[in-house]
């Protein structure tokens, strides 16, 4: 007998959403790590809120939510509160009852910034790798260090020199913009859209206006333990590897693996001053590495340069699933605030299975 393709207005249930989230769902397992981070941030969001007048988009909920939009791919965050409005799954994870009202879309926005403003992302990440549970898989001795280019939400047509000069694009929403015979640099344009963006390539691409996202990973199962984002310079990473490894609690001595391009005699020899031995890839193109036989004769080199190309996944995951190819965010703060969040994701993403192999 064939079905009757009745359709109803209305839909009555009495199911709770936690009965409908089935038992072996993977958020199940990354929801109670959130809440047990949150937890511990909650005198940190006191101190962000006035004590009276109207209730504000509840800070767990508001973080709850982005994190739903890096492990989903939403692109954008219009298209999150769509998402909310109707999937039952995100509303569960969220916290909101299936008849509350979502949160419009500038509203959303203006509290996620009261969020960048108390540096919550940091704290964020951090509370979670604070986890009694999750402290044992974290190793205190050997690191890498490595970084990336994420692309700036800025055209290239808006690269323009610093005086004034040049010829405007043409006319229209797209107009075209001739950059033949121009000679252009970070020291002489700067984007209007985006000042604090900056032109850079990396691996023989071509130029983009890019900031630079830079993270430091514990060797032992290859979770994220620290990460900055500058400016896209020529010095960043080496900048920014010293600047993550003087914040991190180590053992008396510890490594860290890098690629070539950390091969710099100031960088190995900052490394020492903080008691950290710099296992680089040696660079010898037409140079000398700044290390020597002293330090690539031991295993524990030929372990480190193995195992630092894992630090590519989390920019891998953070590019393809977490939306920082290119960011939609724009000014340094934003964008540091937002690539730190994706790195605590992507933490998140990893940390049930190594929690149920260690249990």
């Amino acid at each position: 007998m064939r079905g009757s393709d009745r359709q109803t207005g209305a839909m009555f249930s009495y199911l709770s959403p936690e009965e409908m989230v089935p038992a072996d769902h993977p958020l199940r397992a990354i929801r109670i790590l959130v809440n047990a981070a949150l937890a511990r941030l909650s005198g940190d969001f006191d101190k962000l809120y006035a004590a009276g007048g109207r209730a504000s988009i509840a800070p767990e909920k508001l973080l709850r939510a982005l994190l739903l939009q890096a492990f989903h791919s939403v692109r954008s965050e219009r298209r999150l509160m769509e998402q909310i409005t109707y999937n039952m799954l995100f509303r569960w994870f969220i916290g909101l009852s299936m008849d509350a009202a979502v949160w419009d879309v500038t509203v959303f926005t203006k509290n996620r910034d009261r969020l960048l403003r108390g540096d919550v992302a940091a704290k964020f990440f951090a509370a979670v790798l604070a986890d009694p549970a999750v402290k044992p898989l974290l190793s205190n001795e050997h690191f890498s260090v490595d970084g990336t280019l994420i692309e700036a939400w800025a055209s290239m047509k808006s690269f323009r020199p610093k005086d004034g000069s040049g010829a405007p694009p043409g006319p229209g929403r797209n107009g075209e913009r001739d950059f033949r015979g121009e000679k252009r640099s970070n020291e002489t344009h700067a984007s209007t859209t985006d000042p604090d963006a900056r032109l850079a390539k990396k691996g023989g691409q071509a130029s983009k206006l890019c900031y630079g996202g830079h993270v430091v990973m514990e060797n032992r199962h290859g979770l994220a333990v620290a990460t900055q984002t500058t400016l896209a310079t020529g010095t960043a990473e080496r900048d920014a590897g010293e600047a993550m490894m003087a914040r991190l609690k180590r053992a008396g001595r510890s490594t860290l693996g890098a690629d070539k391009n950390y091969d710099t005699r100031g960088f190995v020899a900052a490394m020492r001053r903080q008691g950290v031995t710099a296992h680089v890839a040696q660079n010898t193109k037409g140079r000398r590495s700044a290390i020597d036989g002293r330090t690539t004769r031991h295993p524990g080199y030929e372990a480190s340069q193995r195992i630092r190309k894992r630090i590519e996944e989390v920019f891998g995951w953070g590019k393809e699933v977490g939306g920082m190819r290119r960011t939609l965010l724009r000014g340094l703060e934003r964008v540091r605030w937002s690539f730190t969040l994706r790195v605590a994701a992507y933490n998140l993403v990893r940390l049930p299975k190594l929690l149920a192999a260690a249990g």
